[in-house]
């Protein structure tokens, strides 16, 4: 459903909750891991490990959420922590998700339209792009989901079993369940 100008702006609790729901997906799947596993590389230049994605998704949050708690208006994804402890160890790893759960949950109050400024570097110049919260918060699910299906490609080749919705976006899980209803018999529909 689009927004419109004259609809009020819906208020974050709804893409909080998504990205509550997608952290503790992560943070299960992490929490369980030994320290081998997270960090196994993997790829022609070995690159990719599951704990380099978990940063990475962990580094987003915490500039979105450090911004705020600092009270500024401007966000900016490219100066990162990158902290190479949260890409090492999975029980740190894990606490730290707990944290960002923690920290999202008590912006509960928050209202969506809050304006924001994404700063997006370019080569010699940074741009200054007009966000807010609610919009930050549904960029951070997609982009922690997109990680997440590359982290469960990698935990695949590790013989790790995850749950068929991991790394799968809220839409589309709503999308499969419309799908399961539609598809099952009417009897069971009107039961």
């Amino acid at each position: 459903m689009p927004c419109h100008p004259s609809r009020p702006i819906p208020s974050p609790e709804g893409l909080i909750e998504e990205n509550l729901l997608t952290l503790a997906q992560l943070r299960n799947l992490v929490d369980d891991l030994a320290p081998n596993a997270y960090r196994q590389a993997f790829g022609a230049h070995g690159r990719h490990t599951l704990g380099k994605h978990v940063r990475h998704i962990i580094d987003h949050y915490d500039a979105l959420l450090d911004g705020l708690e600092r009270g500024e208006p401007a966000i900016d994804y490219e100066q990162r922590r990158r902290d190479e402890a949260l890409e090492q160890w999975p029980q740190e790893a894990a606490s730290h998700l707990a944290g960002i759960e923690a920290r999202l949950s008590s912006l509960g109050s928050a209202t969506s339209s809050d304006a924001l400024i994404l700063g997006y570097p370019m080569d010699d110049e940074a741009l200054s792009l007009a966000s807010s919260l609610a919009r930050e918060l549904a960029f951070l699910t997609s982009h922690s989901i997109h990680h997440m299906a590359i982290i469960a490609l990698l935990a695949e080749q590790l013989g790790i079993g995850l749950p068929e919705s991991f790394g799968v976006h809220p839409s589309t899980l709503r999308h499969w369940q419309r799908e399961s209803v539609e598809q099952a018999p009417l009897s069971r529909r009107s039961a």
